[in-house]
């Protein structure tokens, strides 16, 4: 009989499997300058986002420019960023501020209204 608690386990009881790691999710506020508006640049931005698998919204401003908030793993933020000063083929990005921002519980990548 063994020495310990029968009720304890032993080295070789199955352990319980372990939850996988959390996966870290941030969201970032883009303001995308330069010619940005009438280029489809609402459109690929959400075809981008929908691809990266991100969370967020996309809106054109009354400033002209072009702004949105992207929720998800950082790489995928990171490349959404990256696509953000290219733009569509039509756009001419001059130059993009970045934002950290508060995550939203959105269920996917939608187009707002002009704000």
């Amino acid at each position: 009989m063994p020495d310990g608690d029968p009720g304890l386990p032993d080295e070789t009881s199955p352990r319980p499997a372990s939850s996988p790691p959390a996966v870290e999710t941030i969201a970032r506020q883009l303001r995308i300058h330069g010619k940005v508006q009438g280029v489809w640049s609402r459109g690929s931005a959400t075809v981008e986002a929908t691809r990266l698998g991100l969370a967020g919204w996309v809106r054109n401003r009354g400033d002209g420019t072009v702004e949105a908030l992207a929720i998800g793993p950082p790489a995928a933020v990171e490349a959404f960023i990256a696509w953000a000063h290219r733009g569509p083929s039509n756009a001419r990005v001059s130059r993009v501020e970045v934002f950290e921002a508060a995550l939203e519980q959105l269920a996917d990548f939608e187009q707002r209204p002009t704000l």
